[in-house]
């Protein structure tokens, strides 16, 4: 897949708390028809929406000529208002798609996250209702009952470590097996929470993954 120009740009969106910061990272060429609003992990342990795991997820949306909108939670960064338990977060979650629905019309929505922010994708994607639904070590033990024995009628793909000192791989399996029909599910071998020495495969994964629903890129 050829490599791809870039077009950075900051601003704040008004969300539920106040305003929210925003990063957009964009193809320098003309962009298709798809966006996708990225969710960084904890806030209480230091996610924001320049971790490592989130710039991999926004570098393969770029590969894949998707832009990507990362944006900090209310309470971190420069955003306004304080955590609010996974609740707050999601309706953040929810008003930036609103504004991506906005700002890049007739787009298909993309939903995706790392960690807590997995979490709250899944959670925005009941309301969200987007095109493509990405987890990266989603918190699975936090997300019992989520969906009950089914799953969202998007394309869904979940990554996961198997070294995993945070999320419990075998929970994940267990909980993916449970789903009906089942999220494409890819484990990634000795692949720890943050993916040290592994975010190169895991942006190689997204790609390879996530190609197949770009078919024009």
């Amino acid at each position: 897949m050829k490599q791809r120009t870039s077009v950075k740009e900051a601003l704040t969106v008004d969300g539920p708390a106040g305003r929210l910061e925003v990063l957009v990272d964009a193809p320098g060429e003309r962009q298709g028809d798809r966006v996708a609003v990225l969710c960084h992990p904890h806030p209480s342990h230091q996610g924001t929406m320049m971790n490592k795991v989130v710039h991999t997820l926004s570098r393969a949306m770029l590969e894949l000529g998707v832009p990507a909108v990362r944006f900090n939670f209310r309470g971190v960064g420069v955003s306004e208002g304080e955590y609010a338990q996974g609740i707050g977060e999601t309706e953040d979650t929810l008003a930036i798609c609103r504004w991506a629905a906005e700002r890049y019309q007739g787009a298909e929505l993309w939903l995706g996250g790392f960690s807590f922010g997995a979490m709250v994708a899944c959670r925005a994607a009941l309301s969200a209702n987007p095109a493509q639904l990405i987890s990266i070590a989603p918190p699975v033990l936090s997300m019992e009952g989520f969906f009950g024995t089914g799953q969202p009628s998007c394309p869904w793909l979940i990554v996961q470590g198997d070294a995993d000192e945070v999320v419990d791989c075998d929970s994940v399996v267990e909980w993916v097996n449970r789903l009906e029909p089942g999220p494409e599910l890819v484990v990634l071998p000795e692949g720890s929470h943050f993916f040290h020495g592994k975010l190169t495969m895991l942006r190689s994964i997204l790609v390879e993954h996530l190609h197949k629903e770009t078919p024009n890129r």
